[in-house]
């Protein structure tokens, strides 16, 4: 027999959709432990009958709670809470942003110059070896403390201001915007683990051989040409992300 979900009503007069406030209250029951995984939901014709919606307003609720991937559904058996999964885990760097952001932060520019690309700048850009390529170098500052060194390569193209428009970053805001701006289709980043190398140890004030993280964004237009490519090196004791998994009994 299900566990009863009939905790609380659907209210008719709230501007949530219904379908939102089923999803809100079996979040809830999984939440507090009311259900647990393994136990079944309640069918279909159950929900339908104890909160008084239409089978296409549980339909909804019950697609939802699968893509929060808090219950699943197996065709015949029924629908039924999932266990926690770590593997579900995704971290978005809006939190990382957030912390970045949270106090006194500046963006120092070290160099800007228009450089001939070599092998793996004209690789990453897909141009020719040899041809220009504008060359940016940041430190990003928290306070006084150096908390990200940054290098880009973007194309060349004498006929928009780049460099102009880049000299004027002077926030962490404006930088991680410039990054998403208009014009730009896709983005690919990635982060990985390194020790820093001797320049970069010497930017942040650290030693040598200090872990830290880099993270490689290259974007493209919307002819799919890569437009820009770089990295941030980040401290490792200024570098955290958080997630969390499972249902929220506040949310």
């Amino acid at each position: 027999m299900p566990p009863d979900t009939q905790a609380k009503k659907i209210n008719r007069a709230s501007f949530e959709p219904a379908y939102m406030q089923l999803v809100r209250m079996v979040s809830e029951q999984i939440a507090t432990g009311a259900l647990r995984p393994g136990d079944q939901l309640p069918t279909e014709g159950q929900f339908c009958t104890q909160y008084a919606v239409s089978p296409m307003t549980v339909r909804r609720a019950i697609n939802i709670l699968v893509e929060k991937g808090l219950v699943s559904t197996t065709h015949g058996r029924g629908t039924f809470v999932k266990p926690l999964d770590i593997g579900r885990a995704t971290f978005r760097l809006q939190e990382l942003k957030n912390q970045w952001t949270s106090g006194e932060i500046d963006v120092a520019l070290l160099e800007a110059s228009i450089q001939s690309a070599d092998e793996r700048v004209a690789r990453k850009l897909a141009i020719p070896i040899g041809e220009r390529a504008i060359f940016i170098r940041r430190l990003v500052l928290q306070g006084e403390t150096p908390a990200m060194y940054h290098r880009e390569y973007l194309i060349y193209d004498p006929r928009r201001p780049v460099v102009e428009d880049q000299l004027q970053i002077t926030s962490l805001e404006g930088l991680l915007q410039g990054q998403s701006g208009e014009g730009l289709r896709r983005g690919e980043l990635s982060i990985e683990a390194v020790t820093l190398k001797e320049e970069e140890a010497e930017l942040l004030k650290v030693p040598t051989g200090t872990a830290a993280f880099r993270l490689e964004h290259i974007f493209h237009d919307f002819e799919n040409h890569p437009v820009s490519w770089g990295w941030f090196i980040c401290r490792a004791d200024r570098f955290k992300l958080t997630t969390c998994i499972g249902a929220d009994a506040d949310a």
